[in-house]
């Protein structure tokens, strides 16, 4: 079964099951899962594991289910639980969901994350737009042969992150007097966490965060022509930045913090992004 086989039959999956058509998709990362509980009317939930073919997240945190619905009038799908390349799925099983939510109507892909800080100028518990992301480290979403029904072969990449959305989220943080930091995510392959000498390095290469997912996201999201932005919540900083070890117990605990905040920014850039949308600017 080719790629897009795949993707058109867990479209075909999910459309017998919900009839809706989402504007924006937003992926839920760590510390946010309960979004979708507690800031959406919600129009349907559909448990990935009722997705023929669509592959489960195994990671604790992550519920692993679409929920659609409406945050303040606009219609949207949320990921609760996205599936990492660690968990040892192909990276088109990985970019699967982005690219799905995109045949479902979604014209624009919002992802966050929890990230360590590479920044020294970053605290735990900031939020951090993400500006240019990368990817270098973990396997293109696009190799093998292109989805020609999705995008180009070649894809340009010099805006990955919509300037005019990035416009939105910092007018929104302004809007709420929420402190929002810029900077480039940088996407490792996990699951362990790094090391010293690594995050020495990731600096050097001018990355501000690092994590386990979104550039893959971002990048097959802008194949198949979605506007892509995202926000990361700096849950720690990175190792051999101070003398903690990491655990996922720590970036939980710093991401769950900085929710009801990262929630109120979220919910006013929906409503922004959508405004944008429907007048035709982005």
């Amino acid at each position: 079964m080719t790629t897009f086989e795949k993707l058109k039959k867990c479209y075909e999956s999910v459309k017998s099951k919900i009839d809706f058509k989402p504007e924006i998709a937003l992926v839920l990362g760590s510390g946010l899962g309960d979004y979708a509980d507690t800031a959406v009317d919600v129009y349907a939930t559909l448990d990935y594991s009722q997705i023929e073919g669509f592959p489960q997240s195994t990671v604790e945190g992550h519920k692993g289910r679409f929920v659609f619905g409406y945050v303040h009038g606009v219609p949207v799908v949320i990921m609760q639980g996205r599936v990492h390349y660690y968990e040892g799925y192909p990276m088109t099983d990985v970019v699967l969901p982005a690219r799905l939510m995109s045949m479902m109507g979604a014209k624009v892909l919002f992802l966050t994350n929890a990230s360590g800080g590479i920044n020294a100028n970053f605290t735990a518990g900031d939020f951090m737009l993400i500006t240019d992301h990368i990817s270098n480290f973990v396997p293109n979403p696009l190799i093998g042969s292109n989805v020609d029904e999705l995008g180009t072969r070649f894809p340009d990449m010099s805006e990955i992150y919509n300037k005019k959305l990035r416009d939105v989220i910092k007018n929104s943080a302004n809007e709420l007097g929420i402190k929002l930091q810029e900077g480039v995510y940088l996407q490792l392959t996990g699951p362990s966490f790094e090391s010293p000498a690594e995050i020495r390095m990731l600096r050097t290469f001018g990355a501000d965060a690092v994590g386990m997912s979104t550039a893959v996201e971002a990048i097959a999201a802008n194949h198949a022509g979605m506007k892509v932005c995202g926000i990361s919540c700096i849950a720690n900083l990175a190792c051999g930045m101070t003398d903690n070890p990491l655990t996922h117990a720590e970036v939980q605990e710093m991401a769950d913090k900085a929710a009801p905040k990262f929630k109120a920014l979220i919910t006013e850039c929906l409503e922004n992004i959508s405004d944008c949308i429907n007048t035709g600017n982005i």
